[in-house]
């Protein structure tokens, strides 16, 4: 049943009191790391090869500048000054010591920030798209969507001891920005016949077997939302496997079972549910689309924008780049990556999220954007203010024209801090931004997505990458397997491997043939990787993967 609580902020706190005496018990040996790892994990805190970790939920990747300063202060006064955003739009300490995460529990629930279910068999963070409510193809907003999915979903008693972890996502947009194929469940805004609802998707999810999800319903009423999520979770919890975590998510549990007959089940349950909630679920709603109205945009003349694309070659490759359209004549939405090349992907000091905060308030409207690519957003900026913006954000190196680039790779921490992880990925990703900023191809090669991951699990969502990486370990040997056409977009795909693993020396100079080899046989310089390879087919891209097999 869905409950609106009236205060998110007393139910934070006092789960953190909760947690603060949990702590106490494990520091003063009452609790073993056994016993303290459930407890710990239902507060978004995991132990790491170096430190405890704790994992911060950002919903929906909506941040306003005092949220932001207060991640920044918890950078600076927790951890070693920087934090890092993640693919689920959360942001990641690596190093707090264990007996002050409830007083840094504490400072986020002063801004309505926490870090539950960020792990846990659960319902975990829904994310959505960095643009919501901004985009020039924008249905609607799904933020308010996402926001009744939260509160919904939080401490949801049937819900908190699934088979496996649970994820969401909601698109807005005409073309998908949020991965929805790719996500326990996906919803993508869609009209009928004057009427708003969902199409369902359900199924899908990575790892070591990635699958697409499969569409469960091509229309569902908005009103219908709350139920039917719980039918289809209330069906998965209860045929769900339990008895090995490998084959535990619900794509397994549609793939064994098949759709036709998880979707019976889904659809006998949502009979019943539909019954109980009433219409509040729908009074929330009406609530949470008031606090997401459109800001108060201004009307100004964007002259001095122009004339500095003119003048300033540099200024006119960033907005070439890093800008996205927006619904209002004048605005634009500003991506700031975090992705220069040698940095390492994702990682946001201190001081840059002061400066992000302040930019915000000052150009943008007080609105933030995580995206999945681990970079910000900010939303709504006029173009007058462009210039300004974009000098701030070189000052503090965060103007590299590269959104959506070579160089913009998505990373998970790999074996520099995951417990998990078989390879590296951070040197990988680091050495594949230098090499072709360096030698000056990444504006001919264009828009690419390279993804890599540590290990299987496939937190660097490799399999969805143009290009991606994943690091295995062959007899304590770091080994990269590089697999081609993947895309959770357009033309959603995973990825095929392409063939043998390289060792970590040689996975520069076989990308770098890979790449040349895109150059030479695209048609024209509008056709992007993804596009030649969607053409040709895998073969003469292998053949500059691995030339020895074609010299043999």
């Amino acid at each position: 049943m869905f409950d609106a609580r009236p205060s998110d902020t007393d139910y934070v706190r006092h789960r953190v009191s909760q947690f603060r005496a949990q702590v106490a018990r494990r520091l003063d040996g009452s609790l073993t790391e056994e016993e303290f790892r459930p407890l710990r994990l239902m507060n978004g805190v995991y132990l790491q090869l170096h430190a405890y970790m704790l994992r911060i939920a950002i919903p929906y990747g909506t941040l306003n500048p005092d949220q932001m300063r207060m991640l920044a202060y918890l950078a600076e006064h927790y951890d070693k000054g920087y934090g890092h955003w993640t693919t689920r739009t959360n942001m990641q300490f690596n190093w707090p010591k264990l007996v002050e995460i409830p007083d840094m529990l504490d400072h986020l629930a002063s801004v309505n920030l926490h870090a539950i279910q960020t792990s846990g068999n659960t319902i975990r963070n829904t994310t959505t798209d960095a643009f919501a409510g901004a985009a020039a193809d924008e249905i609607t907003d799904p933020r308010p969507y996402a926001e009744l999915i939260r509160k919904w979903s939080t401490d949801h008693a049937e819900f908190q001891f699934l088979p496996r972890k649970f994820k969401i996502a909601i698109s807005g947009g005409k073309r998908d920005r949020a991965l929805v194929s790719a996500h326990d469940i996906g919803l993508r805004i869609v009209e009928k016949d004057g009427q708003r609802g969902f199409e369902v998707w359900v199924g899908g999810g990575l790892g070591r077997t990635p699958m697409l999800g499969s569409v469960i319903r091509d229309f569902l009423p908005e009103q219908d939302l709350l139920p039917y999520l719980e039918a289809i979770i209330a069906t998965y919890n209860l045929t769900g496997r339990r008895d090995n975590k490998y084959k535990a998510r619900i794509k397994i549990t549609v793939s064994e079972r098949g759709l036709d007959v998880f979707k019976a089940d889904v659809e006998d349950d949502f009979k019943f549910r539909r019954l109980e909630f009433h219409g509040v679920d729908q009074e929330a709603l009406a609530e949470f689309r008031e606090r997401f109205a459109a800001p108060a945009f201004r009307n100004a003349a964007v002259d001095g924008f122009e004339a500095e694309r003119a003048a300033n070659p540099a200024f006119r490759s960033w907005t070439d780049t890093n800008l996205h359209p927006h619904k209002i004549d004048g605005y634009a939405s500003v991506i700031v990556t975090f992705k220069a090349p040698g940095a390492t992907p994702g990682d946001a000091s201190a001081e840059q999220m002061h400066l992000l905060a302040e930019l915000a308030e000052k150009y943008g409207h007080d609105d933030i954007r995580v995206s999945h690519d681990q970079n910000v957003v900010l939303p709504h900026v006029h173009k007058a203010d462009l210039p300004a913006l974009y000098l701030a954000l070189r000052e503090a190196g965060l103007a590299t024209a590269n959104a959506g680039k070579t160089s913009d790779i998505i990373a998970c921490p790999g074996m520099d801090y995951c417990t998990l992880a078989t390879a590296r990925s951070i040197p990988i990703a680091q050495e594949i931004a230098e090499h072709f900023r360096a030698v000056g191809l990444e504006d001919e090669i264009g828009k690419l997505n390279i993804r890599i991951s540590g290990c299987i699990n496939a937190c660097g969502h490799h399999h969805l990458g143009h290009i991606g990486i994943l690091g295995l370990d062959r007899a304590g040997v770091e080994n990269y397997q590089i697999t081609l056409g993947g895309d959770g977009y357009d033309i959603p795909a995973i990825g095929q491997r392409a063939g043998a693993g390289f060792p970590a020396e040689e996975v520069v100079p076989a990308i770098d043939r890979l790449l040349r080899a895109y150059l030479e046989i695209r048609e024209d310089e509008n056709e992007r990787f993804i596009d030649a390879y969607r053409r040709l087919g895998p073969a003469p891209f292998k053949a500059a993967l691995y030339p020895e097999t074609v010299d043999a």
